[in-house]
């Protein structure tokens, strides 16, 4: 008696012992693999969506987008203002740690642990540069404002779709125009070229 080894001499042997290497049901993986060919063909055509679900999409992703940036921002600032205070506090501790899986990511909710010894030099200093920046913000009201306002136009802009042009629904919309100019914008131009002294 012996182990068997895969071997990768393919001949036939009469003395020889053969087995099947059985994978297990592969109904799952075939699923998933057409669910990625179509998933990669419904992206791929994306130039002729309807513009209502690209204006879905579009609204989504500035959604999932800036639901992102909120949380890491309140993340920090929450350790931020705790770790000031002596004490370490993380809102979903793991939730950028690539090691794991996308459901431990979000384990634990929360971490709350006492900060080292000899931080308290830095602690301080964050918290005067840190209350310093506030009562800047707080004491220059006109140029703050401006900077809040040129946020909130920005935010309009990317809700509105105005930030990126869509150069394919422009096309799409554009695809029986003519390519050339009419008889009209060439006898302007001709004009304007003789008119034009240089």
């Amino acid at each position: 008696k012996g182990d068997l080894v895969v071997s990768r001499v393919r001949d036939f042997d009469e003395a020889g012992y053969f087995t099947w290497m059985y994978e297990g049901d592969k109904t799952f993986s075939h699923l998933m693999t057409t669910g990625l060919i179509a998933g990669f063909l419904f992206c791929t055509c994306f130039p002729i969506w309807p513009n209502f679900l690209k204006v879905f999409v579009w609204y989504l992703s500035v959604s999932l987008l800036i639901f992102i940036f909120l949380l890491v921002t309140v993340r920090a600032f929450m350790f931020l203002l705790i770790w000031i205070l002596g004490y370490e506090f993380w809102f979903l501790p793991n939730l950028f740690d690539e090691t794991l899986s996308f459901v431990d990511s979000f384990k634990p909710l929360y971490s709350f642990e006492k900060c080292p010894a000899g931080q308290l030099p830095y602690r301080i200093g964050v918290a005067v540069s840190f209350f310093s920046f506030c009562w800047w913000a707080v004491t220059q009201p006109s140029e703050f404002d401006g900077f809040v306002s040129a946020q909130g136009d920005f935010l309009k802009d990317l809700y509105a779709g105005t930030l990126l042009s869509d150069m394919s629904q422009q096309d799409k919309e554009n695809i029986d125009k003519p390519k050339m100019q009419s008889l009209d914008d060439l006898l302007k131009s001709l004009e304007t070229e003789e008119n034009d002294p240089g």
